[in-house]
């Protein structure tokens, strides 16, 4: 079966895609959110537009 990349819906902070992530490559989801905090920080905001950008585009898992 194929593996597709949803927002989390247990494991968010904001709008669910660091958990979403973690739960995709099976890793913990602080690591991303530290990622995209380095990656706000310096890259003069390119990280949060990122984010926000994923959070647009990444689905939500269907109700099943």
């Amino acid at each position: 079966m194929e593996e597709k990349l949803y927002l989390s819906e247990t494991d968010k902070k904001i709008g669910g895609v660091c958990g979403g992530l973690g739960e995709f490559f099976n890793k913990d989801s602080t690591l991303f959110r530290i990622l995209f905090i380095l990656l706000i920080l310096f890259s003069f905001g390119f990280g949060l537009i990122a984010y926000l950008a994923m959070w647009l585009v990444i689905p939500r898992r269907p109700k099943s």
